[in-house]
């Protein structure tokens, strides 16, 4: 296991990759790291932010010097990315990546890192926002959040405990489930709550008096809807990567609200409050788990 690296290349220098270099120098944990990404503005202001230390737009011209590669980019990107590094990877190097999903990144790592499975450590770190782009990244964002780390069965216990201990380098705490595992949780936990949240405000703001709607939307609109500030491109790709453990956990939320219709309209009071009560017990006994672990 390395406690440190000499070179970390970034693709997709943004709010998740960013903090993670960001991070990684604090601690003293890596010597240099390359950015890689499509928009030279924003690798510019990660350049002149100081969360790199050089810039690229190809990939493959500069994999071959890292010494640990983490894919911070949509997951709709990642399959070209990996195939394009592979060409020039060297054997000791570790490949990471940051996405919300699993099972497909194992398959895409199987599909164009097939020689290199052993040096693969899918994780994702819990640390979402609705911000993007290098002015996001920040020191700190991983101090006590988790980061669920899915290794492969052909993954070397080295590459895997090497990831771990980069990440607890930045604050963070580790996690492992399997990638179907951790694909059907957050398709509950997370990616649902974003289509809820989108699919919301996308309905208001279709509404023929949606001007009237905002100006009168207040904290209960903010606290529900923040969510849908996020990057949408990031959330597509998040969407059709996980749909089927996504579209189960619709059926199962389409049911529900089928209910609450139901009950609203016979004027089912006690349903109401029995719904009401047992979702509000349940959000406030995470609430204060999630503040004691913070």
């Amino acid at each position: 296991m390395q406690e440190s690296i000499g070179t970390l290349v970034v693709a997709g220098v943004g709010l998740i990759g960013g903090s993670f270099a960001l991070g990684l120098k604090r601690a003293g944990r890596v010597g240099h790291v390359i950015g890689v990404g499509r928009s030279p503005e924003n690798l510019r202001r990660a350049l002149e932010l100081g969360v790199v230390d050089e810039v690229a737009q190809d990939i493959a011209a500069v994999a071959g010097r890292a010494d640990l590669v983490l894919l911070a980019t949509p997951v709709g990107q990642m399959g070209a990315l990996m195939q394009a590094l592979s060409t020039t990877l060297a054997p000791h190097a570790i490949v990471t990546d940051a996405g919300s999903t699993k099972g497909d990144v194992v398959a895409l790592m199987r599909a164009h890192l097939a020689p290199h499975l052993a040096r693969c450590v899918p994780a994702h770190p819990i640390a979402g926002s609705d911000l993007s782009g290098a002015t996001a990244a920040q020191y700190g964002l991983y101090e006590n959040r988790k980061v669920v780390l899915t290794p492969l069965a052909e993954t070397d216990s080295d590459a895997c405990n090497t990831v771990g201990a980069l990440w607890q380098a930045c604050g963070a705490r580790i996690e492992r489930l399997a990638p179907l595992e951790h694909d059907a949780i957050f398709a509950a936990v997370s990616h649902l709550p974003h289509l809820l949240a989108f699919a919301y405000v996308d309905m208001i703001a279709r509404k023929p008096n949606a001007a009237r709607c905002f100006d009168f939307a207040a904290t209960g609109f903010r606290d529900f809807t923040r969510i849908a500030g996020s990057h949408p491109e990031m959330w597509r790709d998040i969407a059709l990567a996980n749909r089927e453990a996504l579209l189960d956990e619709l059926a199962t939320y389409r049911a529900t609200l089928e209910q609450l219709e139901a009950a609203v309209s016979t004027g089912d009071s006690a349903r109401l409050t029995e719904t009401f009560d047992t979702a509000r017990a349940a959000r406030v006994a995470w609430n204060q788990r999630f503040m004691r672990q913070g």
